[in-house]
């Protein structure tokens, strides 16, 4: 699956028991961070179990272009030759990012306090996500941003000669504008502070530590406050990248509403800022054995034991939100098969992601014939029952790689088939998505064949 070219229609018809073992990719945004902390490291990073999947991709090329030994082994198993904090050259060509907001909003960070000039666009749902959000911490350590109106894509960000310190309290949960600001630090002299209201994912802070930067968390009235201290020499690290705990959320989901599943899912992150899906699947009476926790590359990791179930519907409680930010679209796939109804409050980052998942979501489960409600920051589903789902719908992706596979995963349990127009974007995160699933017993298939 290529996500920039031609549109790739997609169905999924009920099917019979999923069995077996789901290996999924690694984790996507330890795989971005890999790259970009290993390319401003000084040595040889090596990194085992990198996701392949085209955002990762784009970010590998971004990095060559900032002068980066960038270079792949074999299946997941990659190196870095890093050229150290502050020694990214100028690119000669526009970066293109692809898809990817984590990508291009980290590396815009990562290069911001170098005197240097990069221009970076994307694919069309990239382009129509908001910047600012980034690009006005940015401007604190002294970057300047030029980009189209609304402060979107295709951007020009020239790095600051003299860049300062700050002291940055992130207005919005996002892991992606924390990490940015972080990156930025590392080429600040001083101490760069940022404070989170909510937690985010901690993968930034964590794989800093690794990489020898000096780095605090102290939990205050104010929030988390993360202090970093500037102009270190990071050193190469061995990353062994753990399953994607968003990624493994398909087949999970789909042994929970597929009658008779029974599959095990082995090797997935459980850091605790990214599963909040798992803990609220578990309040909805989910059957799920976490078995053999363990440690891997600095983050906990366990085998998932996934069989259906009977679901109940539950209210998420919103602060929950951060950590399983990504998972809504499925999980509301999950609560149209659940009895009752789900409440999901506190959502309202879906609507500044690939796509506006709560809109792309809401419309794409009432063409299947599932009563939703809805508001700016709250999405509701009205369950229907384990194979109560009418389906029969042909759902639009907007180019949105977890809207396209929760629809797919709707489609094995619905009484009618489920159809996406487009699953190339699937290519982004989950490049094996369909093979893994047809490999368990799912009927996933490509609708133009």
């Amino acid at each position: 699956m290529s996500a920039h070219g031609d549109p790739i229609p997609m169905t999924a018809r009920k099917s019979g028991p999923l069995k077996g073992r789901a290996e999924v990719p690694g984790d996507k945004s330890i795989s971005h961070r890999s790259l970009i902390l290993g390319a401003m490291a000084v040595g040889e990073t090596k990194v085992t179990g990198l996701l392949e999947g085209q955002d990762v991709l784009d970010t590998a090329k971004a990095m060559r272009a900032f002068g980066a030994e960038v270079i792949q082994h074999g299946p997941g198993d990659w190196s870095v030759h890093g050229v150290g904090v502050g020694g990214f050259a100028e690119p000669s060509n526009v970066i293109d990012c692809g898809n990817s907001g984590t990508g291009v909003r980290l590396i815009m960070g990562a290069m911001a306090t170098t005197p240097i000039t990069a221009t970076f666009t994307g694919d069309a749902s990239l382009n129509k996500r908001p910047m600012g959000r980034v690009t006005d911490p940015l401007a604190l350590f002294g970057a300047k941003a030029y980009g189209r109106q609304g402060g979107r894509l295709p951007m020009t960000i020239v790095g600051a000669a003299d860049p300062v310190p700050v002291r940055y309290t992130v207005p919005m949960p996002s892991a992606q504008v924390k990490s940015a600001v972080l990156l930025a630090g590392l080429n600040a002299p001083g101490q760069t502070v940022v404070i989170e209201k909510e937690p985010t994912r901690d993968h930034s802070e964590r794989m800093l530590r690794g990489f020898g930067a000096a780095l605090t968390v102290e939990a205050t009235e104010e929030g988390h406050v993360i202090t970093l201290t500037g102009q270190p020499e990071l050193k190469p690290q061995t990353v062994a990248v753990p399953r994607d705990p968003s990624s493994a959320a398909f087949p999970v989901c789909a042994a929970l509403i597929v009658e008779g599943s029974d599959i095990l899912v082995p090797g997935v992150s459980q850091n605790p800022t990214r599963n909040g899906l798992y803990t609220t699947l578990v309040e909805m009476g989910a059957d799920i054995e976490f078995q053999n926790p363990r440690e891997e590359g600095g983050e906990p990791v366990a085998d998932l034991r996934v069989k259906a179930s009977s679901l109940k519907g539950i209210e998420v409680p919103p602060e929950r939100a951060a950590s399983m930010i990504d998972e809504y679209p499925v999980l509301s796939v999950v609560a149209a098969c659940a009895e009752g109804t789900t409440v999901m409050r506190g959502v309202k980052e879906l609507r500044v992601k690939e796509s506006d998942r709560i809109d792309a979501m809401a419309r794409g489960l009432e063409a299947c014939g599932v009563r939703i409600e809805e508001d700016e920051d709250t999405l509701i589903v009205h369950g229907m029952g384990l194979g109560g789902v009418p389906g029969g719908a042909t759902c639009k992706s907007h180019l949105d790689h977890r809207i396209a596979m929760s629809f797919l995963v709707l489609g094995l349990a619905t009484q009618k088939p489920v159809s996406v127009d487009d699953g190339s974007p699937i290519a982004t995160s989950f490049p094996v998505f369909e093979g893994l699933m047809t490999g368990l017993g799912a009927t996933v298939e490509r609708s133009d064949k």
